[in-house]
């Protein structure tokens, strides 16, 4: 039952594009961890720029970046 939940800055991506976003994402999972389509669930979360540390970078970044598939390029 694979979630992904993207966090990301606010963006002003319309429904359609927000579906596709979520379709695209449930395509990789589908071909990598050969899950079924109706297991997977996508949520995407807008924060605001200023809530990023606070929010993201130190409760769920930081305390599992020796662990991350892939690390962000930038330090807070």
């Amino acid at each position: 039952m694979p979630h992904i939940d993207v966090k990301f800055f606010p963006r002003d991506l319309s429904d359609a594009q927000q579906q596709a976003l979520a379709d695209e994402l449930t395509e990789v999972i589908v071909k990598h961890l050969q899950s079924k389509e109706s297991s997977v669930s996508v949520a995407l979360n807008e924060v605001q720029p200023e809530q990023w540390k606070s929010e993201v970078w130190d409760t769920e970044i930081a305390p599992q970046l020796d662990t991350l598939a892939r690390k962000p390029g930038y330090e807070m």
